[in-house]
């Protein structure tokens, strides 16, 4: 078969390398997409509550901490109808929204069709808690948030761990009065916190009458850590990080080329391949063609995500939280993951989502094979992979209804 290629050397000539649409630095993106760095977020302003310090599993103390969060409903008299809701890694406490910002079309929450009024979890009837988790970047002390000495802690940011995380939000509830929560729920990185709530909650004198543990696992995979090494390096090799100390750079010089592929490989592995395969394929993104530097339409989708993320969250958070999610370990000085499963006493609803390639439904048949009181393993069915849990409403909807009203002692 004959070939144009390779062309006569006296024919030959260099030309620049084409640029794919969408690999530039976008000069129009925060520095940081964290809410004190970037005042245009998308959500209502959270409320504030000062915690005092809080003392780290890997030593040392984080000082004058302060959570984030938001409320739907009314605690009643008792104050015993409380829900506890806990976000996923890029989360934050915009669950839902309230009856007058859904009047003017504010921002939908993230798990809008499961909480609100007459949602499986009624905000008519329990009284719904969202904090932004200890590391975040949307309101709770993070590393976007001032250090003592009044500057964002960047690098100085200390080492934490899902039990740090939970003991923020221990002390959190405290200081809202609440005694006792009707039900914890959280999916993905709010999974992890869930588990670790049915332990400490109870320790340090907080009920936990129910929860929900959603696409989740008890200790973090070798799978798992794998895909995170490259994010977090990808992030850390932005020519803007500057060893976690960027938020002084000018408007377009902070770490979002970084922060963006990150998030493009996440992405890759909260969908399923089935899914990218039947939504894109091969197409190109409209008119470009990928032979001469265009894009295929799954990687104009990719870009997307990226930039997306990268105006609304904080690169430093992406590795504090990551890190975070990597050193979790259930059994960690507790005789092993199946030992500390099976000291859970509290009615637990565990689900998975069949295509999920990043929270394996082994690892949520690990759970319910270990706690005690746990019920029958709920598996969702969905070619969106692991996001699911934010997708599947008509099936994840009716499990905690169901679950809610077996397990929610009325008011």
């Amino acid at each position: 078969m004959s070939s144009q290629y390779p062309v006569p050397a006296q024919e030959w000539t260099r030309h620049s390398a084409p640029v794919r649409p969408g690999s530039q630095r976008a000069t129009n993106l925060p520095t940081s997409g964290a809410a004190r760095q970037n005042a245009q977020g998308p959500n209502p302003a959270p409320s504030v509550v000062e915690i005092g310090d809080v003392d780290l599993e890997a030593g040392g103390i984080l000082p004058n901490v302060h959570v984030a969060y938001e409320t739907w409903g009314t605690l009643n008299e008792n104050r015993d109808n409380a829900v506890l809701i806990l976000h996923a890694l890029t989360g934050d406490s915009h669950v839902t929204r309230s009856l007058t910002e859904r009047a003017a079309a504010s921002p939908a929450g993230w798990w809008e069709d499961m909480v609100g009024p007459g949602a499986p979890i009624d905000t008519d009837r329990f009284f719904v808690v969202a904090p932004n988790v200890l590391g975040g970047c949307q309101g709770t002390t993070g590393p976007s948030e001032p250090a003592p000495d009044g500057l964002p802690w960047g690098s100085q940011f200390p080492v934490i761990t899902v039990r740090d995380q939970v003991s923020a939000e221990i002390a959190f509830t405290k200081e809202l009065g609440i005694a006792s929560w009707k039900f914890i729920a959280g999916a993905s990185m709010g999974g992890l916190r869930v588990l670790e709530w049915s332990l400490m909650g109870p320790e340090q004198g907080i009920g936990v009458e129910s929860t929900a543990v959603i696409a989740s696992s008890a200790q973090a995979t070798g799978d798992q850590i794998a895909w995170a090494h490259p994010q977090i390096a990808a992030i850390e090799s932005d020519r803007f990080f500057n060893g976690g100390d960027y938020y002084d750079n000018p408007q377009g010089e902070g770490p979002t080329v970084g922060l963006g592929i990150a998030r493009q490989i996440a992405h890759t592995t909260y969908r399923s391949a089935k899914e990218l395969d039947q939504r894109f394929g091969r197409i190109p993104q409209h008119a470009e063609d990928p032979m001469f530097g265009g894009r295929f339409a799954v990687q104009s989708y990719l870009d997307h995500h990226a930039d997306k993320l990268a105006r609304r969250f904080d690169a430093n958070s992406y590795i504090v939280l990551t890190q975070a999610m990597l050193t979790h370990d259930l059994g960690r000085d507790r005789g092993g993951v199946a030992t500390a499963l099976r000291t859970i006493t509290t009615p637990t609803l565990v689900v998975a989502v069949d295509s999920d390639r990043l929270f394996l439904p082994r690892e949520s048949h690990r759970i319910v094979a270990h706690i005690p009181s746990a019920v029958p393993l709920e598996v969702i069915s969905s070619d969106y992979g692991h996001d699911g849990f934010l997708i599947e409403f008509d099936q994840l909807g009716p499990i905690v209804a169901k679950f809610l009203r077996q397990h929610s002692k009325k008011n």
